[in-house]
């Protein structure tokens, strides 16, 4: 049954939980790919089952809560989404289909996109048909996004894409990726930028995946030779890709804290995190004071990210605050993160270290410890964060930076970065 804009809150949140506890598993669904899982075929098999369990929420009319009706969506109001994750918490949930094709993929298609972008694309992605991916990062460019390299040259009708894009999570199993070009070597670093649409199964593109020292290959490098893509798949004008690409940054930054994504209430900062309280009950620590005082270390982080979350996105809507303020949640969880790995560690002890198969939880500590850093630099370094609060937020002077005004094709860069 299709929700509709006259149903009371109150009843779409009784209505939300009983389709949930009816429908859905309970435990959640965490995503192990960056916790060492290198099972391809128990991977493929949970991206199946969360395309079936999006699928499901749309039937029921629980997906695309705050999208609007035209493209599939409830046209519902934030505080609708609000509910059903209140409804999700404890449940399964398709995580692999929130972040990043909804939001920031499907959020920049609402934008920028074209009306038949949005009609061919935006229902298919909240039926669980087709799953996003961004092309953004580069080697060599870090989280210098505007510096991007991958060129696009056009040709009549069609554009032709020659360049790499790295560090793109899960690309080996999704099909459509949002992709950032420079289409004018001739302008400035923030203008010839232009964004594309493209399937990421298609003649002269090629997936690599790359293995992290902890044995995860969910991160993939995409080689781009000679692809062609038709002008009808651009997102926004052309050379005017930066425009696009800083509300892009918006959303990647607002995160699960978008309105247009089904994330269980309560998770915040524990979301595929390290389980405090399971590590020092395997450890046999729970009586020890000080690693007592480290688990709720780590649940005060949790709350405060949550309600910091909360009040960034509710500050954001209302324009009460610039949007550029989604970088303090970003910063916020980058760090606390961080720290939260390192309290797992803390309390392991020896099993942090080296772990036996019977240490539950405490076997995970030692290599979360060990990547602890990439939640601070995936998604966005928390140093730009930091930038991106003194200048746009904070209203600090900017950066000095080289060539700013130079073509770009002048600009000095990097041996592996240039052209």
């Amino acid at each position: 049954m299709a929700t509709t804009e006259a149903e009371d809150l109150d009843d779409f949140r009784e209505r939300a939980r009983k389709w949930v506890t009816a429908n859905l598993r309970p435990g959640g669904a965490e995503r192990a790919g960056l916790r060492g899982s290198t099972d391809e075929e128990a991977e493929l098999a949970a991206v199946a089952r969360e395309r079936e369990v999006q699928r499901a929420m749309f039937d029921a009319g629980f997906a695309g809560i705050c999208f609007p009706k035209e493209y599939g969506g409830q046209g519902l109001p934030p505080a609708y989404q609000g509910a059903f994750n209140e409804a999700l918490a404890g449940y399964e949930y398709p995580g692999r289909l929130q972040v990043p094709t909804l939001s920031p993929c499907a959020a920049v298609l609402l934008e920028f996109g074209t009306e038949e972008q949005k009609r061919q694309h935006i229902p298919a992605m909240l039926k669980g048909e087709e799953l996003w991916m961004q092309l953004l990062s580069e080697p060599g460019g870090g989280s210098d996004v505007a510096g991007a390299t991958t060129t696009a040259m056009r040709d009549g009708e069609e554009w032709i894409l020659n360049g790499s894009k790295i560090w793109t999570t899960g690309a080996w199993w999704s099909d459509w990726g949002l992709c950032l070009t420079r289409t004018n070597w001739d302008l400035p670093k923030h203008r010839g930028l232009t964004v594309f649409i493209l399937p990421l199964r298609q003649p002269g593109l090629d997936v690599h995946r790359i293995e992290m020292l902890n044995g995860s290959r969910e991160f993939c490098q995409e080689f781009l030779s000679d692809v062609r893509v038709p002008d009808t798949d651009r997102v926004g004008d052309v050379d005017d890709g930066w425009t696009v690409g800083t509300r892009w940054m918006f959303h990647e930054r607002m995160l699960y804290n978008s309105p247009l994504v089904s994330f269980p209430a309560g998770a915040g900062n524990a979301a595929g995190g390290p389980d405090l309280l399971g590590i020092a009950r395997s450890a046999g620590v729970l009586g020890d004071v000080a690693m007592r005082e480290r688990v709720g270390e780590g649940r005060v982080l949790d709350v405060v990210g949550n309600c910091l979350q909360d009040r960034v996105g509710a500050a954001v809507r209302s324009r009460q605050m610039s949007d550029q303020a989604a970088a303090i949640v970003r910063l916020f969880k980058g760090i606390s993160a961080a720290r939260t790995r390192t309290l797992g560690y803390e309390i392991a002890g020896a099993a942090g270290g080296v772990w036996a198969d019977g240490d539950g939880a405490s076997a995970d500590a030692g290599v979360d410890f060990l990547m602890r850093q990439t939640a601070c630099i995936g998604g966005g370094t928390t140093e730009m964060a930091r930038n991106v609060i003194s200048e746009r937020v904070l209203g600090m002077p900017r950066e000095p930076a080289v060539g700013r005004d130079l073509p770009y094709r002048d600009v000095p860069r990097s041996a592996t970065s240039r052209r």
